[in-house]
């Protein structure tokens, strides 16, 4: 059984849920992955409290214990910046927690050569704690937009996604997506859950998606899920 700690935010967690189920998608019930949604929303928010620590990484010890609890194989969480914490919480946890930065870093590996312009779309939160330059750095370019583009464009799309305003969130972010296009990144890596809802939910990004430059975290995560979900082997990470 697959645990998913979500609630950050929750229509991240719900995304992961669909996502999961489209890529096994059945004819019968029982050809659906097994897994258990913890909607945990009352975790603190994570920008806010990154001088916190503690405070959030008791909070997620907390939920990923009572997925631990419901006998699941391995957890996922469908949050970026909560892998700011990743290190400590699988101290705490004694099943396998899948890192989404790091499987992100993996297949960009597989598919972009050497010191490529790779972007990245996220909240402040997640740049400023560097939860993908700890992979990409080494081997990649990582850009973001610059802070105006940042401020009113990345930032403003995912708050109109949580607000569930998924047409407008979409209008949001094309300024930051034609900036990264223009420098000529060979992916864009859409490093808040929140964005691939914005992205994928219209049509005008149709040319882009087609050229396959974004990497949905959320997408991938599922699809790997699924690959250990189904192998009898143990789960490593």
């Amino acid at each position: 059984m697959i645990g998913i700690l979500g609630g950050m935010g929750t229509q991240a967690g719900l995304d992961f849920c669909n996502k999961l189920a489209k890529i096994n998608a059945g004819k019968l019930d029982q050809q659906y992955p097994m897994f258990v949604l913890y909607n945990k929303s009352n975790i603190p928010k994570r920008p806010e409290n990154l001088k916190k620590y503690y405070n959030v990484l008791d909070s997620l010890v907390e939920g990923c214990k009572m997925l631990q609890k419901n006998n699941c194989k391995f957890i996922v969480m469908p949050c970026n910046t909560a892998h700011y914490w990743y290190d400590d919480l699988r101290k705490k946890v004694k099943i396998p927690i899948l890192s989404m930065p790091k499987e992100v870093y993996l297949d960009t590996s597989k598919n972009c050569k050497k010191n490529s312009k790779i972007g990245i779309l996220s909240t402040e939160a997640t740049l400023s704690t560097k939860v993908y330059n700890k992979y990409f750095d080494k081997n990649f370019n990582l850009v973001s937009p610059n802070k105006s583009l940042q401020k009113n464009s990345v930032n403003k799309s995912i708050k109109l996604v949580k607000m569930g305003k998924i047409k407008e969130a979409e209008k949001a972010i094309r300024p930051a997506v034609s900036f990264l296009m223009k420098i000529k990144c060979k992916k864009i890596i859409l490093g808040c859950t929140e964005l691939p809802i914005a992205i994928f939910a219209y049509k005008s990004f149709k040319k882009i998606k087609q050229s396959k430059v974004f990497i949905d975290p959320n997408l991938l995560l599922a699809n790997i899920s699924m690959k250990k979900y189904k192998s009898k082997t143990p789960v490593l990470v």
